[in-house]
């Protein structure tokens, strides 16, 4: 059993991390962990990945890869570059289907706080009209 030196949340360019400080201070061998992570995130380019990496005393890593953040799936989504700056009071600033709410909400299943698909829709909706994001039919 490795003992474990650290425990690290990031969020990383999906297939582009790149050695540096903010992996430095996790204390892992940054070049294999850029190799491995690029690997396994490459069909996520553009996308910012939230990561989980564990460190061990002798350098080695392991990392659990989530799913992308609800904000910027929405963002994707409607086609804009950013949120509403006022939130929900303020104007819109975009609009996503019911469909694409959907799709957003069965990707995030996983990481959501919820059992089924209906009240994930609801989650993501939820940040979606604080974004300033209209939800249509």
């Amino acid at each position: 059993m490795k003992k474990i030196a650290k425990v690290v949340k990031m969020e990383l360019p999906g297939g582009e991390a790149k050695p540096g400080p903010k992996l430095a201070s996790a204390g892992v061998n940054m070049g294999k962990f850029c190799t491995d992570f690029n690997a396994k995130t490459a069909d996520r380019k553009g996308e910012i990945v939230p990561v989980i990496i564990t460190a061990y005393e002798d350098k080695s890593c392991d990392f659990v890869i989530k799913t992308s953040p609800v904000a910027g799936l929405i963002l994707k989504a409607a086609g804009i570059q950013k949120g509403s700056a006022t939130g929900r009071k303020g104007p819109k600033v975009g609009k996503i289907t019911r469909a694409q709410l959907r799709q957003i909400a069965e990707y995030k299943l996983p990481d959501l706080n919820c059992e089924d698909i209906e009240a994930a829709m609801k989650i993501v909706e939820g940040s979606a009209n604080n974004m300033g994001v209209e939800v249509v039919d």
